[in-house]
């Protein structure tokens, strides 16, 4: 556990030093602002669900620029070799990369924790929905970094990398949105293409409801990804 918490202080601190993390922050809290003032003005219900549920669609391409230098960088610097050759497990550099990386992606949930604040000095807001909210945009954020963590080990290259995370994250939100309400498909296909999808995943937590599927998609979904991420960097090893 040391070496694990050890891997993501140095990758939490590396995030805070690197300039596409600065822009990433930056653009989250102008397109979440922007989002916010458009959905509540006076006269609106005190809620955050339409606010949260764009916000997931937002996150589709900040949070891959987060998680592309992940190993990616490790491969470009010349650093994986020092990194391979420590007395670390494959597993270790996995889940230490991916805490880092969500200590810096709880760093850029800051703007809607003002939102909130917003909410409760003008209203009087039910903050359980809102809570539940919170927890989903976690579930999402930690799901899309293991993607992300997942494509930053098999290439070096930042940008394939970032595009990489993107077409997963698309094929699992667009892809699966369009599929599952075409007829042509069988009743179970539709079944399976919605309960891929991760914003229908998502959306009861927006609404204030936590069900245990959904929470096992997200948990499973991460795992799995955490696991490819682990076996990629073990097949290095070997080369």
């Amino acid at each position: 556990m040391k070496v694990t918490l050890s891997i993501a202080r140095r990758e939490l601190t590396s995030l805070f030093f690197s300039p596409i993390a600065y822009v990433v922050l930056g653009l989250f809290c102008l397109g979440t602002s922007l989002i916010f003032i458009l959905f509540y003005y006076p006269g609106q219900p005190a809620t955050l669900r339409n606010t949260l549920f764009w916000v997931v669609w937002l996150m589709i391409f900040l949070v891959p620029a987060i998680s592309m230098r992940l190993m990616s960088e490790e491969f470009r610097a010349g650093t994986i070799e020092m990194l391979m050759t420590a007395p670390v497990s494959d597993a270790q550099v996995v889940i230490g990369k991916w805490l880092g990386a969500m200590g810096f992606y709880l760093a850029l949930l800051l703007p809607i924790v003002a939102f909130i604040i917003v909410l409760a000095c003008t209203s009087k807001p039910d903050f359980g929905p809102i809570m539940t909210g919170l927890i989903g945009l976690l579930l999402v954020g930690g799901f899309y970094l293991s993607i992300g963590l997942f494509a930053s080990t098999v290439t070096q290259n930042q940008i394939i990398a970032f595009l990489l995370t993107v077409f997963v994250i698309c094929l699992l939100t667009f892809a699966t949105f369009f599929f599952r309400d075409n007829e042509l498909l069988p009743t179970w296909a539709r079944a399976t293409m919605t309960y891929l999808n991760i914003n229908a995943q998502f959306d009861d937590f927006a609404k204030g409801l936590i069900d245990t599927s959904k929470l096992i998609y997200f948990s499973s979904g991460t795992a799995f990804f955490l696991f490819l991420a682990g076996l990629s960097l073990q097949s290095r090893r070997w080369r």
